[in-house]
């Protein structure tokens, strides 16, 4: 399952990392957005391993388009839940991940033909 969620990140926690039962070195950093509703959310989400440089170039304050998915595990009778990121899309000022025009993007309008024109069509 894939979701998608527009926000902007509020908070950027520091690199977490240990060494799992395994002998495995792991690292995982998080980080907050807060969404645009009419009664704002919180989100916090997971970035785990390579994930991590996802990050790279944001910072507080960024509007962001963040896709992820979510998990949830039983230990010891008791459930836990991760939001994992996998993908981070800054967002322009007017909240599309579209990008900007400016006047000069636009092309000169065509020259009009000076030539009849032998087309039958009436448009």
């Amino acid at each position: 399952m894939s979701l998608e969620i527009n926000g902007k990140i509020t908070d950027v926690l520091p690199v977490q990392s240990g060494t799992s039962k395994a002998g495995r070195e792991w690292q995982k950093q998080e980080f907050v957005i807060e969404t645009d509703d009419q009664f704002p959310k919180k989100i916090c989400f997971t970035l785990f391993g390579d994930k991590i440089s996802l990050l790279n170039g944001f910072n507080s304050g960024d509007e962001v388009a963040v896709a992820f998915n979510l998990e949830s595990r039983e230990f010891n009778g008791r459930w836990f839940h991760n939001v994992n990121a996998w993908r981070i899309n800054k967002l322009n000022e007017g909240g599309t991940d579209t990008p900007g025009y400016s006047p000069e993007d636009i092309p000169p309008p065509p020259e009009p033909d000076d030539a009849p024109s032998n087309d039958d069509l009436p448009f």
